[in-house]
């Protein structure tokens, strides 16, 4: 569904992302695993348009994606939600998640639907929907942030670290709710630090370092890799 060969990205002299070829199949849930640096921002934030490759392609279904505008990639149906959540903080709740149907502002009704699932979802965002995005818990904003992502109409859902910063309890909720949105048939791309949690939901890994993909393989086979406990799971 999402095909990335030899994608290469730059700032200035230094490589972000080197040649990185990865795919991600309808329906699945892959994880991108590597430390801070590794390049895995970097890879996002050139699939949502808003950085542009050196070389290489971008595949969604039959579509190029390199060189479209971020808001044609959304519409498309690659949606992406960032690392830091990047909420409007002084906006309330609500306002917050209609914004990430902005693509789609035409559907009014089509929006109150989606708008409804997500306080399903999340409950706790109905209950707070008049209060400022920048209130909340740093959960809660990461459930607004979640949220807002869906509103865009995701086929492929990008995730960049959801549980960054999290109390362990909230990473279990948010993950749960990952793998979720998963389940309903929306296909996701979630980067991570927390490897063994991530890896107990995914179809599939790679690992990253230093704008590489030095390791591919199933969510058993990863999980059971010495050199991927040590490094990522610390046991």
């Amino acid at each position: 569904m999402l095909r990335l060969e030899g994608a290469t990205l730059n700032y200035g002299a230094f490589r972000a992302l080197d040649a990185v070829n990865l795919h991600v199949g309808k329906g699945e849930l892959v994880v991108l695993l590597g430390a801070n640096g590794a390049g895995k921002s970097s890879l996002f934030l050139a699939i949502s348009g808003l950085r542009k490759l050196a070389s290489g392609s971008i595949r969604f279904e039959d579509t190029e994606l390199r060189g479209r505008k971020p808001s044609r990639i959304v519409e498309a149906g690659v949606v992406h939600c960032p690392e830091g959540r990047k909420l409007f903080p002084d906006m309330s709740v609500r306002k917050n998640l209609i914004l990430g149907g902005y693509v789609h502002r035409h559907d009014g009704k089509g929006t109150r639907h989606l708008l409804d699932h997500v306080f399903a979802m999340f409950p706790i965002l109905h209950a707070r929907r008049d209060l400022p995005a920048g209130s909340l818990s740093g959960g809660q904003q990461q459930m607004v942030a979640i949220g807002r992502a869906l509103m865009g109409r995701p086929r492929v859902l990008m995730l960049d670290e959801p549980s960054l910063g999290l109390a362990p309890l909230i990473v279990k909720q948010v993950l749960e709710a990952v793998k979720a949105i998963n389940e309903t048939g929306t296909t996701v791309l979630l980067a991570e630090q927390n490897a063994y949690a991530a890896l107990q939901i995914a179809h599939r890994a790679y690992v990253m370092e230093s704008g590489r993909i030095v390791m591919e393989g199933d969510r058993d086979t990863l999980l059971a890799d010495e050199r991927i406990r040590k490094a990522y799971i610390g046991a």
